[in-house]
Formats: C-alpha cells, sequence, structure tokens
C-alpha cells in the first residue's frame, strides 16, 4: 500500500511574524525534500478543512468559536506572547486538523498504509480550552478523537517525540482510557507539564529526557518506557506527533537525535502498528526550527513509513 501526504497551500499562509521561529519556511524545506527522487512513490493530497463537530471532539464550542471569530482581517493578533495569529492563520489552521481526519479515514479505510500531514500551525501545545505554544488546535487529538468517534475505534495511541511534553494532547486524553499518550521530550523546559507522576487514567506515559541525551537515552527510552506501553495497550492505530526540535542543530533545546534516530524510532512504531493496528499509522508534523536538521529528519522519518506500506 502507498503513503499519503497531507498538505495545503493554506498553511504556507499563516504567518506569525517577522522572526517568529514556527515559519513557512519550516514547511517549505520539508515539501522541497519530499518531492525529490526517493519520494516519488508518495501520493500528496490536498488537506481538507476540518468541519466544526471535528473540532469540537476535543476543544470545547466557546474555544473554538474564541480562535476562529479572533482571526484579524489584516496584520497580527497575539494570543499570547508566542502564539500569533495573521488573516491566513483561520483556514490554516482548520487545514492541519482536517489533514489529520482526512489521513485517519484513509488509513482506516485501507486506501493507504501510512501517512504523513506536513502541516502548520502545528498543535500539541493547544488544550481543549487555550491554544498556546504556536500551536491553536490540537492536530493529533483531533485526529486520534475522529479515528473513535467515525470509526468506531476503541484504542487508539498519540507517540509524541517533540522536544517540548505535548501538554494539550495530555489535557485531552488524562481522564479517558481509550486513548494512550506517550511523550519524550526535554525535562525542565516549556511547558514545565510532562513529569513521569503525571499517569492519568494509567494511560499517559511521560519519558522526560534530560539535556545532552541522544541515541542512547531514546533507545533506552523505547525499550524501557514506550513498547511496553504500546504492547499492554493493543493500539488499533497509532498517530505520532512528529516535531523534530529534539534534532542536536535545532536551536531551542538540547537534545542530540539525528535522522537516523528519528528513522530507527519510525521503523519500531510501525512494527507495532503492524502488529496490533494492521500496519495504520498518521503522522503529524509539530516542531522543528534548524530548516536543514528539519528537512533532513522529516524526509528520513517519512522515508521509513513507506518502508512499512511497501511491506518493507
Amino acid at each position: 500500500m502507498t503513503t499519503l501526504l497531507y498538505t495545503h497551500p493554506a498553511c504556507l499562509e499563516h504567518d506569525a511574524g517577522y522572526g517568529h521561529p514556527e515559519c513557512a519556511a519550516r514547511l517549505s524545506a520539508i515539501l522541497d525534500a519530499l518531492k525529490a527522487a526517493p519520494f516519488a512513490a508518495l501520493e500528496w493530497r490536498d488537506a481538507p478543512l476540518a468541519s466544526i463537530d471535528q473540532l469540537t471532539r476535543i476543544h470545547v464550542p466557546a474555544h473554538v468559536e474564541r480562535i476562529l471569530s479572533g482571526i484579524p482581517k489584516q496584520g497580527y493578533y497575539a494570543i499570547d506572547g508566542d502564539t500569533i495569529v495573521s488573516p491566513q492563520s483561520g483556514e490554516a489552521a482548520l487545514r492541519a486538523a482536517g489533514a489529520v481526519c482526512a489521513a485517519v479515514d484513509a488509513v482506516l479505510q485501507d486506501e493507504a498504509g501510512t501517512a504523513f500531514c506536513a502541516i502548520r500551525p502545528p498543535g500539541h501545545h493547544a488544550e481543549p480550552s487555550q491554544s498556546m505554544g504556536f500551536c491553536l488546535f490540537g492536530n493529533a487529538a483531533i485526529g486520534a478523537a475522529h479515528a473513535r468517534m467515525a470509526h468506531g475505534l476503541e484504542r487508539v495511541a498519540v507517540i509524541d517525540f517533540d522536544v517540548h511534553h505535548g501538554n494539550g494532547t495530555q489535557a485531552a486524553f488524562e481522564r479517558d482510557p481509550a486513548y494512550l499518550y506517550i511523550s519524550t521530550h526535554q525535562a525542565y523546559i516549556y511547558p514545565g507539564t510532562g513529569r513521569r507522576s503525571e499517569r492519568g487514567v494509567g494511560n499517559i506515559v511521560n519519558v522526560p529526557l534530560t539535556a545532552g541525551s541522544g541515541s542512547a537515552e531514546l533507545r533506552e527510552a523505547w525499550r524501557e518506557d514506550i513498547e511496553p506501553a504500546l504492547q499492554q495497550f493493543k493500539p488499533q492505530l497509532i498517530l505520532i506527533s512528529a516535531g523534530f526540535d529534539a534534532h542536536y542543530l535545532d536551536p531551542l533545546a538540547e537534545l542530540n537525535f539525528s535522522e537516523d534516530d528519528y528513522a530507527w524510532l519510525t521503523r519500531r512504531i510501525v512494527a507495532v502498528a503492524r502488529k496490533f493496528g494492521q500496519g495504520r499509522v498518521v503522522s503529524v508534523l509539530e516542531g522543528g526550527y534548524n530548516l536543514p536538521a528539519l528537512a533532513a529528519s522529516a524526509a528520513a522519518h517519512v522515508s521509513a513509513l513507506m518502508e512499512d506500506a511497501a511491506g518493507g
């Protein structure tokens, strides 16, 4: 089966202002890398607009209304010091969440084995009633809820390897045992959540890593925490919050992952998906702010997804 790539030009139009690290060039770098010959088998699809019903499976209706009605006609509006919107941000956010729901539909309807959503703004910091950390809506969490509500799945996992803890995804899932949330992230940085003691109803697995951690610590996290949790949970679908800012070149944090680490981890995630979920994996772009490292890491990640979809 093929691998799908969901994206949309509107995601390039979201503008958080001059010098903001979450910029359109991030997405352009990834898309340019994925247009290269090794990715010729990728099937590109336009991301649709998410519906309000899809958004409110995770976010309270008043929050959705507040964000969408607050998009400025011109200039910028600061939701907080880090989270800035501009005239095209509303459509970009709807396309981002819509991409994940469409990708979930496609893999669960056997149109593809795996999918990568190359979208922005990112999502894993967006809590049910609050946008923050560059994120407007919780894209991966919305996709997971869509898998349950539209397709009847009983167990959906989100694995988050962004360098920052996905407080929004955790907040959305922590009272519902039908979801499993697993996060590796650098300890003691933004947003200040993600301690091991944060367990939800037994469905939250946080693996904070100290600054300087790299390949060895990632593999230990997989062996000691991530794989055992997945084996116990038996997910019917795995979504990945694919942030590439744990790369050793990234300017916003201090972990030491490489492109090879992202490929290694992706292959192990999809091996678990083959065991429990017919190989169905939907990956969702989150962070990553050194453009060459981001492009190379995303390419390694998508290449590993394509190996799985091809039966590799």
